[in-house]
């Protein structure tokens, strides 16, 4: 659970959903961009580097009475892109452009302004992998495949987008009463016809029963900072493979983060992602009161779960969406921004499987022919 840390700048308030971050060189008055590798904002012109002073400013947990109460806006000046395909809406800087999703990679898209009421982000974890960590993990993924046409592996070329993505967090105290019918597993002799040999003959045999008890309990849980995804544009399987985000490396919010890089605004609205985050919650508890119940084995499992001291925040995390072409098909491929795993799509070679397949019916049927 994150909590306030110290004062924000911009003058020690938050910033309005009018404000605005200007980001540009000291010296030569160019646009900056954030670099992962520098650590820093870096003009592109003039390689002057100008830190982001971290652990300045506040990250605020709110309830959902106090969603009113949340700054609105990036922060920086940034236009949107919408997808008509995926529905995503990206922003980024100004001068850029875009002319193709950098999701599902349509050409449906559509520049409009961004929308100056959505919740600000009170927290990011910014971008930690370079372009040049990008492409060697993204060459050793593919190379590294299994079951996929042999040219796959030299497929070096792709386009790549580094571009924060909007999660929820939501904290929250569970309290579970649960009962059920707990099992007791036991053995006893029994005469059974059991096939031998292709003969039927009649033996004593082990037979497991089960013994069933009446039982009941309670358990208190805590859940923090549990992710919800609010994008409507990034795969969500794609990200579930990426192994998650650390959260306690978030930072306060800043908006010169996004320097050069984009944005996705949350498509899925705060409400919608409780909905989500309690239908995990109520996942999770089931399976944990299940693990205590006594005994061997469970039947007739009941809980009731009562949820409260509710909290959330917006934050954003970041990736990096890449886009391959093979065979004439574009395929895409994600890279966790602060971990480098990649996670993504790729053709299968059905003549390796089909082989692979009969080689191991060729070494079954060797093996019975052994045996007989």
């Amino acid at each position: 659970m994150t909590d306030a840390a110290t004062t924000a700048d911009h003058g020690g308030e938050p910033l309005e959903s009018g404000d605005s971050v200007q980001v540009r060189c000291e010296v030569c008055t160019a646009p900056l961009t954030w670099d992962p590798q520098a650590d820093a904002l870096l003009c592109a012109y003039c390689d002057t580097a100008t830190p982001v002073p971290r652990g300045e400013g506040t990250i605020v947990e709110r309830t959902f009475e106090e969603a009113g109460e949340a700054a609105r806006g990036l922060g920086l000046d940034m236009r949107v892109v919408t997808c008509g395909n995926c529905g995503a809406r990206v922003a980024m800087g100004e001068v850029e452009t875009s002319s193709n999703c950098v999701y599902c990679g349509s050409s449906q898209v559509l520049t409009q302004e961004t929308n100056r009421n959505v919740i600000r982000p009170e927290s990011i974890v910014p971008l930690a992998v370079s372009k040049d960590e990008v492409r060697a993990g993204f060459v050793k993924w593919i190379r590294g495949l299994w079951f996929r046409p042999s040219k796959l592996r030299h497929v070096e070329a792709f386009k790549a987008v580094g571009v924060y993505v909007p999660f929820w967090t939501y904290d929250s105290n569970v309290h579970s009463d649960w009962t059920a019918d707990a099992g007791y597993y036991y053995y006893v002799n029994e005469w059974r016809n059991v096939r031998v040999n292709g003969r039927w003959v009649r033996r004593m045999e082990r037979v497991r029963k089960v013994r069933w008890e009446p039982a009941f309990g309670a358990r208190d849980d805590v859940y923090d900072d549990l992710l919800v995804n609010a994008s409507r544009g990034v795969s969500v399987s794609l990200v579930s493979a990426l192994g998650g985000f650390d959260t306690t490396a978030l930072l306060p919010y800043k908006p010169e983060y996004l320097a050069g890089w984009r944005a996705e605004e949350y498509q899925r609205d705060l409400h919608d992602g409780w909905g989500t985050a309690q239908s995990r919650i109520e996942e999770r508890q089931r399976a944990r009161c299940g693990g205590d119940v006594p005994g061997d084995t469970h039947r007739r499992l009941d809980v009731r779960n009562r949820i409260f001291g509710v909290r959330w925040k917006h934050v954003l995390l970041p990736l990096w969406s890449l886009s391959y072409a093979f065979n004439g098909k574009t395929y895409t491929v994600l890279v966790n921004g602060q971990t480098g795993r990649v996670a993504g799509e790729a053709p299968y070679s059905w003549l390796k499987i089909a082989l692979t397949v009969l080689a191991g019916v060729g070494v079954a049927a060797g093996i019975v022919a052994t045996q007989g």
